[in-house]
């Protein structure tokens, strides 16, 4: 794969996509999303054909993609608050019957996961906050948040992958 940029480094206002397979059939993907809810569907779109064609999660695409719209989302409206000088960094990994594992990093502040993470939505219950990242959570293996909650990390196996 190409060498990873740095998050200073996505200065341009085109999005950079790179997707490498290596000898062994496994799909890099390294993107850059500029913050604009508008540049969501068609990077998931892209970024799902490339998916579907590794065949890392066979059957369970639908879960992978409502989870990279709801991530994207997230680092978009509330990460990067639609700045257009922010990007969203877009990192995955999958291989044939092997599963994905995809990174989402935005440029901004981040959040007190734990805390929504423990309340289990936000602290308004009522309002649109907090479902983003319980869908994630139902949708894929594993997820969990570093980087001040400014990165999310996200797994679905294959259904033929052990758990690690």
């Amino acid at each position: 794969m190409n060498a990873m940029r740095s998050l200073n480094g996505a200065s341009s206002s085109q999005p950079q996509f790179s997707a490498k397979r290596s000898r062994s059939s496994i799909l890099e993907i390294d993107f850059w999303l500029p913050s604009k809810i508008e540049a969501i569907s068609p990077t998931v779109d892209r970024l799902m054909q490339q998916i579907e064609r590794s065949q890392c999660v066979p059957g369970k695409e639908f879960d992978v993609e409502l989870a990279l719209r709801e991530a994207l989302g997230n680092a978009v409206v509330h990460g990067n608050k639609e700045d257009p000088k922010k990007k969203v960094h877009i990192r995955c990994r999958c291989g044939p019957g092997k599963g994905i594992s995809i990174i989402v990093t935005d440029q901004g502040k981040g959040f007190d996961f734990g805390k929504v993470l423990a309340d289990d939505l936000t602290a308004d219950p009522a309002g649109a906050h907090g479902h983003g990242i319980q869908l994630m959570k139902a949708y894929m293996d594993e997820v969990h948040f570093t980087g001040r909650g400014s990165e999310v990390h996200m797994r679905k196996r294959s259904r033929n992958t052990p758990r690690s």
